[in-house]
């Protein structure tokens, strides 16, 4: 195994060394969640505004049953008809024969003969207990009395009218006054003394008067016993018509028709299952297809193929459990979320991660089953979300800070400001309550959208080995102390590095390659020239040159040094793997050519008396388009300086001899360009090159 690899974690490796077998199993993940995703669907059903006119009729989809609290309602009042008025004794009746029986006492003490056994303070107290008890009772008919038993709500407290009410007062018989003293009798008083107080209660006529409230109470304990009326719907039934204003009645229709709905799905049965399977595979079989004609870098990335699968399943999942939440109370939170924006997530990340064209296929596949398979209004939700996508590809195409994501979603939520006016005009609306709720609700899921894309964007980078070209912006600050260093340290060093880095940008661009990629890579390929700045020869300043001190072989030494002495400073600061490569590889194992002709000439010009190990590069060689182009940009941007003249000619006789030397050499062999593409890089270098290399008119001087 390759040393490379042996350092990478397992993990990496196994991805790296993708085959068919594991972009297939990728393939099936991304089918069977598609398929999880399309089958278990929730039941949608349009949702009506209380007292709002309904825009269309309403049919029932199903037989199904409803608590019809209006049905209930008066079902419970005919229950309540029985009970007639509720009476009680007049309490200040009551407080004024208290208040003279206790006078009796005082002014007659002869009661102590008839009582020789009871104490005045057990007969005041007896009296005290009369009163209560005769302020508790409570009086009605005859035919509430009977209504009362039949639901098991009579209570001692009630008593039949007597029969000489005359709907004012009344006195009762004797009967009454017997149950009254059994039943103080049980609280363990002595008869006699109850016997005498209720002697001076019999002969009284008592006023009476309604209690109000015991009635109401009354009424009330009758409604409860009454159970709630369910009413059956038929299938075809219309539930509400168009224009009609609904009542809570129709929303309750329309809540139990979704629940007998959703009980109705059978999700398990097998022909169901084939169904969402079959679209779910001729949906990835579609983005199969697509993306082996059209995107062959993705299909031959397994990283790239992975991140791919990760945010459309993770897209999925959000927008699957937001469902979930919106459903809850009956689906009441989706009438105010109308249209959730979940394909703008993934459009970010997919544009910034991979590519404008990946993310343009991605946001109308996503549009279509998220449409098809969430409880929205489909056709609009569909609308908006592929227009908002399209809009978030378009704003994040040439982003270069993280913060910009959230310049990003605003715009998106701009544009979402005309698409809801859109949709109240197609109604005939101009304005309502439900463009509150639509701006509210759409700001609100962008905002989130933002939180996590600049959250996720890092970890997706690192776990994925991607660099997007925000990381790379990051990485181009001259204030960092790499550059700081190596534009202090190693000035010429730094000034080749930023020309390689303009010539590398525009070669790979011309082939739509990753032109900042090496742009900014290039600034770090050399930066193992900050150990020996002066071993090399454009920080010299045409001064000593030290090698003159050294051998050959040891001057080979120090300048292949540079690359190994790169790779650690690279890992020590932390710099992305993308860079460490490029260090690597920016000289592949190419020969330094000078400084072995120099030991050949030594050795009398013996070319097999000379070790060539010993003068070459230990790589690997470059593996990507990128490395190879900067390996170009490098070597001739180099070798131009010795250039004496500088013209198109000597330019591109240099280009095709070098280019030439490390195609023969072997350099380009893993490096995946076509020759049509090195024709197009040599083009591009020597275009770029004589501008750069140009001469400028001698002035005169100025005559004193």
């Amino acid at each position: 195994m390759p040393e490379e690899s042996k350092q990478k974690p397992k993990w990496q490796r196994y991805l790296k060394e993708g085959n068919l077998g594991k972009r297939l199993l990728l393939g099936f993940a991304i089918l069977l969640s598609l398929a999880v995703f399309i089958h278990f669907k929730e039941v949608r059903v349009e949702m009506l505004e209380l007292d709002s006119y309904a825009k269309n009729y309403i049919v029932a989809q199903v037989n199904f049953e409803f608590p019809d609290e209006e049905g209930t309602v008066i079902l419970r009042q005919e229950s309540a008809r029985d009970i007639g008025a509720i009476f009680r004794i007049d309490p200040k009746t009551i407080d004024q024969w208290r208040y003279q029986f206790e006078n009796f006492l005082i002014n007659n003490p002869s009661w102590r003969n008839l009582l020789p056994n009871t104490t005045f303070e057990k007969l005041y107290h007896g009296a005290d207990e009369v009163k209560e008890l005769m302020q508790s009772l409570r009086f009605t008919d005859m035919r509430t009395l009977q209504r009362l038993k039949s639901l098991d709500l009579l209570t001692p407290e009630y008593y039949p009218l007597p029969s000489t009410f005359d709907g004012q007062s009344a006195k009762f018989p004797e009967g009454f006054w017997e149950n009254i003293q059994k039943r103080l009798v049980k609280k363990n008083h002595n008869g006699a003394m109850i016997t005498f107080i209720l002697n001076h209660l019999q002969n009284v006529n008592w006023p009476f008067d309604k209690d109000t409230t015991a009635q109401r109470n009354l009424r009330r304990m009758v409604e409860a016993t009454v159970p709630e009326r369910l009413s059956q719907i038929k299938a075809g039934s219309r539930i509400v018509d168009q224009g009609e204003k609904v009542t809570q009645r129709h929303i309750a229709m329309i809540q139990a028709m979704k629940k007998a709905l959703a009980e109705e799905q059978k999700i398990w049965d097998p022909l169901p299952l084939l169904s969402s399977l079959i679209f779910a595979t001729i949906i990835t079989m579609i983005g199969g297809f697509y993306f082996k004609h059209n995107h062959k870098e993705l299909v031959n990335n397994i990283y790239k193929l992975f991140l791919y699968a990760t945010i459309i399943i993770l897209t999925l999942l959000i927008a699957k459990v937001t469902e979930f939440f919106l459903l809850q109370d009956m689906g009441g939170l989706l009438e105010v979320v109308r249209y959730p924006l979940f394909v703008p997530f993934a459009a970010i990340l997919l544009c910034v991660l991979l590519n404008a064209e990946i993310a343009l296929f991605s946001t109308c596949f996503l549009s279509v089953i998220l449409g098809l398979s969430l409880a929205v209004d489909h056709s609009r939700f569909i609308a908006i979300n592929l227009i908002t996508g399209v809009i978030a590809i378009l704003a994040s195409r040439h982003l270069r800070k993280r913060k910009e994501v959230f310049v990003v979603c605003g715009k998106v939520w701009l544009c979402c400001i005309p698409i809801f006016f859109v949709y109240n005009f197609a109604q005939n609306v101009f304005w309502n309550a439900f463009i509150i709720s639509d701006l509210m609700s759409t700001f609100a899921f962008l905002i989130l959208t933002s939180i996590l894309v600049v959250g996720l964007l890092p970890i997706l980078e690192s776990i994925f080995r991607i660099m997007t070209d925000i990381t790379l912006m990051e990485y181009m600050d001259p204030n960092s102390e790499l550059l700081r260093r190596l534009s202090v340290e190693a000035p010429g060093t730094y000034q080749h590095s930023l020309v390689v880095g303009s010539i590398s940008e525009a070669a790979a661009q011309a082939i739509g390659a990753n032109g900042l990629f090496c742009r900014v890579s290039t600034l770090y390929h050399d930066i193992g020239k900050l150990f020996n700045p002066h071993y090399f020869t454009e920080n010299q300043m045409g001064g000593f040159n030290i090698h003159q001190l050294l051998t050959p072989q040891e001057s080979a030494q120090v300048i292949i040094a540079h690359v190994v002495e790169g790779e650690g400073l690279a890992k020590k600061h932390g710099l992305p793997s993308h860079f460490i490569d490029i260090i690597r590889e920016h000289h592949g194992t190419t020969l330094v050519y000078y400084f072995f002709c120099k030991q050949v000439e030594q050795m009398g010009g013996d070319v097999d008396a000379v070790d060539e190990s010993l003068f070459r590069y230990p790589g690997p060689k470059p593996r990507t388009k990128e490395s190879a182009i900067i390996m170009m940009a490098d070597t001739i941007e180099a070798a131009s300086r010795s250039l004496e003249e500088v013209n198109e000619e000597t330019i591109t006789e240099l280009v095709n001899r070098l280019i030439g030397e490390k195609l023969e050499d072997g350099q380009f062999d893993n490096c995946q360009l076509t020759f049509e593409e090195f024709g197009i890089v040599k083009r591009t270098i020597i275009k770029t090159l004589a501008v750069a290399r140009h001469l400028r008119i001698k002035y005169p001087a100025k005559q004193a």
